[in-house]
């Protein structure tokens, strides 16, 4: 059993849990998401909590006891709150704009990468240099934001690159002038 998996998951005002044959759907106020449940893993929803238990004491189930509350959890907090990701770009003459459904970056290639923004998402741009990527599927916020990132990943010596804001890239020595 997973300690984590046995914590019930309150529910905030607004919030609905709908519980069919294998799957799960959570509606609130920022929209609805849908979840498939593995055979084994039951869901009850029961005084305004969400419960997540196994059926019986399968040793090939266990795994799935915290993922499948995690998921459930993230469910209600983005129907509710919302994700974001926010990302740099550091470097001269890297850029971004947002035309349309399409992100649209200069990132000192001879052409501009133009990339679809998923349905459920909003990015906005500050400054041409921060992007800011929100929505309330938390898996889709962070897999269009590593996306974003592998478009340019920062490179080690001179640091340049899109990365995450706040995240930390440790810089490596460049080569030593040869001694005569």
């Amino acid at each position: 059993m997973s300690r984590k998996g046995k914590l019930p998951i309150t529910l905030p005002k607004g919030v609905e849990v709908k519980v069919s044959d294998a799957e799960v759907s959570v509606k609130g106020p920022k929209g609805s998401l849908q979840q498939k449940l593995v055979p084994g893993v039951q869901v009850k929803v029961e005084d305004n909590q969400v419960l997540v238990a196994l059926e019986d004491e399968q040793s090939g189930l266990d795994h799935f006891h915290g993922l499948y509350r995690t998921l459930i959890q993230n469910m209600v907090i983005g129907t509710t709150e919302g994700f974001e990701k926010r990302l740099e770009m550091i470097g001269v003459g890297y850029r971004a704009a947002v035309q349309g459904d399409l992100l649209d970056l200069q990132l000192g290639f001879s052409h501009p990468t133009k990339l679809p923004i998923p349905k459920g998402l909003t990015v906005k741009v500050d400054k041409n240099t921060l992007i800011s990527i929100s929505g309330f599927d938390k898996h889709l916020v962070g897999q269009f934001a590593a996306t974003v990132r592998s478009k340019r990943p920062p490179e080690p010596y001179q640091g340049k690159g899109i990365r995450y804001a706040g995240e930390y890239v440790r810089k490596k020595a460049g080569k030593a002038a040869a001694k005569k």
